[in-house]
């Protein structure tokens, strides 16, 4: 059983709903993400999505979109991704790592070459979030064959035959798109979430977390209790661009915002 597997097993026992954070890797500098990472496992999170950056983020707004940049500044690239993942588990090896990107440098490394390095990083979950179910089979059968979960985005106005084929792609968790547009866009409605989220359980059994949208405790709190986890990307990466000349206030303000929406998932 994966890591994600085994947590929200444990979590749908327990009542426990999932906080997710995402961040950048590199963003505002390298030093910056495994110090960072280890902080908000610290403040709550139950799960890490890692961003791999990328030069041309088409489901990323303005935010990440910068971040993205900044990290590119420092050399990122998939590889010290997967040397940040490998740091990160030297310290913890208990909480569940996403990577999250865009087909491009997996493709350049080589579907296998990919799988092979994210096993040997101690990867547990992938969202590809330009390749969908159709157009890789290999590539998630390969991430299946290492106990890593390809994970899929779910649109807003996704039909229930494709709710169908995504959850039969997919593990790990389903990730429900709670906006149309690009991540921290817009106003969340609430109540179109609980509907579509009726539509996603009727057909899926995967748990659902939802991102998109989320961008402090009263949101988390009630997006909560609509899934079964929270996902939080935007609102995080607004403070290190806010404070990337210190990072010490941009680490405070980050685990100031995930434990006020930890302590509000939790009342």
């Amino acid at each position: 059983m994966s890591r994600l597997a085994a947590k929200f097993e444990e979590f749908s026992k327990t009542g426990r709903k999932a906080l997710i954070p995402f961040i950048t890797a590199g963003d505002p500098n390298p030093d910056f993400t495994v110090p960072m990472m280890h902080a908000m496992v610290a403040a709550g999170a139950d799960i890490i999505e890692l961003g791999v950056p990328f030069s041309d983020p088409m489901a990323e707004g303005p935010v990440i979109q910068r971040a993205c940049e900044r990290a590119l500044t420092h050399k990122m690239s998939l590889r010290r991704v997967l040397i940040m993942a490998s740091q990160f588990r030297e310290k913890d090896q208990q909480t569940p790592l996403v990577l999250m990107g865009y087909v491009n440098p997996i493709e350049a490394m080589g579907y296998e070459g990919f799988a092979n390095a994210a096993q040997r990083a101690d990867i547990d979950g992938v969202i590809t979030v330009d390749l969908p179910p159709e157009e890789g089979e290999e590539y998630v059968a390969l991430l299946k064959a290492r106990e890593i979960d390809p994970i899929f985005l779910l649109a807003p106005n996704i039909s229930d035959e494709r709710i169908k084929k995504v959850a039969a792609a997919g593990s790990g968790y389903l990730y429900y798109v709670s906006l149309k547009g690009v991540t921290g866009a817009g106003h969340l409605n609430t109540a179109e979430v609980e509907i579509k989220l009726k539509q996603i359980r009727a057909n899926a059994a995967l748990p659902v977390t939802i991102g998109f949208g989320v961008k402090d405790a009263e949101t988390a709190k009630i997006i909560a209790g609509l899934g079964d986890g929270v996902i939080v990307g935007s609102a995080l990466v607004s403070k290190i661009e806010a404070n990337q000349d210190d990072v010490e206030i941009a680490r405070s303000e980050i685990v100031k915002l995930l434990t006020s929406m930890r302590q509000a998932i939790d009342s």
